[in-house]
């Protein structure tokens, strides 16, 4: 396979009739084979071609994570255009600066709600019959004299980063990383044909792209979650999936929810017979994934960026180390700067920012990719992830403390939905922390406290239940690194107040542009507790 614009037909030759797809209609799981979907992808870029996209062009798409997604982006691909995924959550102003960014010609929309954050070029709506309207029965001819002409360099997907600190750039991705990635799941292998892969990630994010194209290429059934994030515990039950991508917020959920289950009832949860899971994205706690283990879930760490097409680091079922983000993958190079910051070098890393050459210079040096992360490769060759270097605090005293370690331990209280630390160029760090309405409002019940969040971020009894969670992370850290004063944020850190990023992750200078005046008066106390 030359490129990836020919995946889904090559799939179909080698599975022809096997479950590609699995979808909720109607209440019923309904599969549709690789020959059907190679059938759909092929009229859609037909139609594309007819509605006048050139190789080359940019064409937008805003969906929730289904089926139709896959079929318009592969077909967007396959067409030689460019696929410019863009997340569902994003603002009108989001996708305006996509939208101008990428130059895009077209933009393929999920529903109603997608279309009208779109005001500049033309659009289709999937949920109005938008994609069999598109699909065209003639032009085979041109489309397969496209796909011939695609080369193995040529830019095929423009991922835009989720911009925890700044405008998001664009990820230039090649045909030739993408066939890289689906070598690398090969070799390893993580997805194997025959698995049932369940999907609830967004596809404008890299983990969900990488877990799409693995399963075409291996020859595995890819489930959709029917976009309820309500129902994706009931659905692993009827799914039973083989093999789960998943961000630590879903396994963490879990964890809280089943401690002290027989390992039974644990691997139920999943649908009893999750051969193993990937979690990926953020960080997730040492002890979080101890508890699947023991239960026979085997719940392990990748590392990448959507730089690096998601292949970086990974740890097998054969050979991995908990707490460890894993060994290069095949094919990949990792070494580590004089300053601690990881290096990734391979096939699979990008060629650079979308017309943004300073931003390109800068990461891609000397064939490296400068990852922008702080961590250590231990004898073996196995790689743990200390910190990000822009979020590194250092205190009024000289002291570097990474703040991810503090809010990981912190976060493994049930109580818990986040915690930020900030102490850049303070005396010491301090830590905002939100309540998990799930776990705290049954607890407040029983005690005959008010069932309302905000009522309960200033009371004295949980101030007090969380100075115990505190003070019980902070015996694990030398004094300097010990977090001296908390706030409870009333409310939780939401997407909707830019304070997370679609797959959850904190953006820290949104967070303390809302909360700064509570980060300040932190310091101005003067008794030394939370």
């Amino acid at each position: 396979m030359r490129t990836i614009a020919e995946l889904p037909f090559a799939a179909a030759g080698a599975y022809g009739d096997q479950s590609a797809h699995r979808a909720k209609r109607d209440g019923a799981w309904v599969d549709t084979s690789f020959k059907e979907l190679a059938d759909t992808v092929r009229a859609l870029a037909r139609g594309l071609i007819v509605a006048g996209v050139a190789p080359g062009d940019r064409v937008a798409l805003l969906a929730e994570t289904k089926p139709e997604w896959t079929q318009a982006g592969l077909a967007v691909v396959a067409a030689g255009a460019i696929l410019v995924p863009v997340y569902p959550s994003s603002s009108v102003e989001e996708v305006d600066w996509i939208l101008a960014d990428s130059e895009a010609r077209l933009a393929i929309c999920g529903d109603g709600t997608q279309v009208a954050k779109v005001t500049t070029v033309s659009t289709v709506d999937m949920s109005a019959g938008g994609l069999a309207a598109l699909a065209a029965d003639e032009g085979d001819a041109e489309l397969d004299r496209r796909l011939a002409a695609i080369g193995p360099d040529d830019p095929s997907i423009i991922i835009y980063t989720s911009g925890t600190t700044g405008p998001p750039k664009g990820c230039v991705l090649t045909q030739r990383n993408w066939v890289a990635l689906c070598e690398i799941n090969a070799q390893l292998p993580y997805i194997v044909g025959g698995d049932v892969v369940y999907l609830f990630l967004p596809l404008a994010h890299v983990f969900a792209q990488i877990t799409q194209f693995a399963c075409l290429h291996a020859g595995a059934t890819l489930a959709y979650f029917s976009g309820d994030v309500r129902a994706i515990v009931p659905e692993l039950a009827e799914v039973r999936p083989t093999f789960l991508p998943s961000v630590p917020r879903i396994f963490e959920k879990i964890y809280t929810a089943v401690q002290g289950a027989p390992a039974g009832v644990v691997r139920g949860v999943f649908g009893g017979r999750l051969r193993m899971a990937l979690s990926g994205a953020a960080p997730i706690a040492v002890g979080v994934l101890e508890f699947f283990a023991e239960a026979g879930v085997p719940v392990l760490e990748g590392y990448a960026m959507t730089e690096s097409a998601g292949v970086g680091t990974v740890n097998t079922l054969a050979e991995h180390r908990l707490g460890s983000v894993g060994r290069a993958a095949p094919g990949t190079r990792i070494r580590i700067a004089d300053d601690g910051e990881v290096l990734m070098s391979g096939p699979h890393v990008f060629a650079g920012y979308w017309r943004n050459f300073e931003a390109t210079t800068a990461t891609l040096v000397d064939g490296w990719l400068r990852t922008g992360d702080l961590g250590v490769l231990d004898e073996d060759g196995y790689l743990t992830i200390t910190g990000r270097k822009k979020d590194i605090i250092i205190t009024s005293g000289g002291k570097n403390i990474a703040p991810a370690n503090l809010e990981n331990d912190l976060r493994q209280s049930r109580w818990i939905s986040y915690a930020v630390v900030y102490g850049d160029r303070r005396p010491y760090p301090v830590a905002l922390l939100t309540l998990d309405p799930e776990e705290i409002l049954p607890w407040a019940a029983s005690r005959g406290l008010p069932a309302d969040l905000t009522l309960l971020a200033g009371h004295p009894e949980v101030r007090l239940l969380m100075q115990d969670v505190v003070d019980g992370v902070n015996a694990r850290y030398a004094h300097a690194m010990q977090v001296k004063r908390f706030a409870i944020l009333d409310r939780d850190l939401t997407q909707e107040s830019g304070e997370l990023t679609p797959t959850l992750k904190v953006k820290r200078a949104v967070v303390h542009r809302n909360h700064g005046t509570l980060f300040d008066t932190l310091y101005e106390e003067s008794d030394g507790r939370g």
